[in-house]
């Protein structure tokens, strides 16, 4: 996406997801991640940004509280007060965007914009929704034809795909024109200076039939290779049961997350690992900072989806620390990895296989300048900031910022307090 707009600094009003806190230091947790890094790099680059999210989370920008806390899990049951906390959210966020003074509202899910859509419309305040799941998960239905249809002169709202390969998947339900990659803050991943030979590979991410630990270890016993495995359990039944049947594999569980991240943490953690005679290894969730140390001493992160993923953020992130990836071929892995210069992507575990010889060819030096060029912080957020403006210069309404609409609350909804 190339857009050539004026660059007038904005306030920008992101209306965060409640899965986890907002914060740079997650375990698992994509979307408030992405938004943690989408509002430092706006901050950065001088806009105004303002966060409308739980009291436990982190901001760079302002922190607008609307609830105390998230709900700390990607997976919960859907009860009357997760309902309650949730549209608590919603209402206060909708009160701080009817405060008159923001250009531009950025949420991350559609049920953030099924509960504001119809005040906003009177306020005329114009939203992005970043697309981060995929078709079959969506839940937009036909309200999507009524938020963003091709025939209103300036729909209110605007979807931005993380991928080519996501637009072209969202191309019968939503006009869905702008890709935005993700970024990082690349200037935070340790970056090795040559290639690690006879490390351990590594692979990261929600155990699940999807992400293919599986076929990770599979490629690991035929290659002799040591595996590490990091990532999260969620309470579904066909991961417990995954995860039931990946255990007959595993050689050796040990939780290392709650070691502290310091200079010996290569000597004390991961280096006993690398010594013992077992190969299969299941280190459990880590968070952002643990995984930095995991991605840096490996030969390479494996990447062995099953599906069709919008965005591999982990493909960023091993390549920023100059750890090559080797990937399925599938979703938007084409558009992230340079095959044969930051990685290899296979289209079989042989293939795979006949990669993990030839990973110490990859310069890390080369995997980094990749992601700082394409995938940093900067880059998302100067292309997220072409797209505001393009919006906003489209966007032509009469009354860009009447103080409320009717029937939305004059005063913020007091936390505790049930929404409507």
């Amino acid at each position: 996406m190339k857009i050539n707009v004026k660059h007038e600094k904005l306030s920008v009003l992101h209306v965060a997801t409640l899965n986890q806190p907002i914060s740079p230091d997650l375990g698992y947790g994509p979307i408030e991640t992405v938004i943690y890094n989408i509002d430092k790099g706006l901050h950065s680059s001088g806009h105004r940004s303002i966060v409308a999210c739980s009291g436990d989370s982190t901001v760079t920008g302002e922190h607008y509280v609307t609830v105390d806390n998230s709900t700390g899990d990607y997976w919960s049951v859907n009860t009357s007060k997760l309902r309650q906390n949730t549209n608590m959210h919603y209402a206060n966020a909708l009160y701080r965007a009817g405060m008159g003074d923001i250009d531009i509202i950025h949420t991350h899910d559609a049920k953030a914009v099924e509960f504001m859509y119809d005040s906003l419309f009177n306020m005329s305040i114009p939203i992005v929704m970043t697309l981060h799941i995929s078709t079959k998960d969506s839940l937009l239905g036909g309200a999507y034809q009524r938020w963003c249809s091709p025939l209103m002169s300036s729909p209110l709202v605007h979807c931005a795909a993380i991928s080519e390969y996501q637009k072209e998947q969202y191309s019968s339900l939503v006009n869905a024109e702008n890709v935005v990659y993700h970024g990082i803050d690349v200037d935070q991943y340790p970056v090795k200076k040559e290639p690690d030979k006879g490390s351990y590979l590594f692979t990261i991410g929600r155990l699940t039939r999807d992400k293919g630990q599986d076929r990770a270890i599979e490629l690991a016993q035929k290659t002799g290779s040591k595996l590490i495995i990091a990532g999260c359990v969620q309470n579904k039944a066909a991961d417990r049961e995954f995860f039931a049947d990946l255990k007959n594999s595993i050689d050796l569980s040990v939780e290392v997350g709650k070691n502290p991240v310091d200079n010996d943490y290569y000597a004390k953690v991961i280096k006993p690992l690398l010594d013992s005679d077992k190969q299969i290894i299941y280190i459990g969730e880590i968070s952002s900072e643990h995984k930095k140390h995991w991605y840096l001493h490996a030969r390479a992160t494996l990447f062995p989806i099953q599906w069709g993923e919008p965005f591999g953020l982990v493909l960023v992130e091993s390549m920023a620390c100059g750890t090559p990836v080797i990937a399925f071929n599938k979703g938007s892995v084409p558009e992230i990895v340079v095959d044969g210069k930051t990685g290899f992507i296979a289209d079989s575990t042989e293939a795979m296989i006949e990669a993990v010889d030839r990973i110490d060819s990859i310069d890390p030096r080369e995997c980094r300048r990749h992601v700082q060029k394409y995938f940093s912080i900067s880059s998302m957020a100067g292309n997220y900031s072409e797209l505001y403006h393009h919006i906003i210069a489209s966007h032509k309404t009469s009354d860009r910022h009447s103080r409320f609409p009717i029937g939305h609350p004059s005063q913020p909804v007091p936390r505790g307090t049930k929404a409507a």
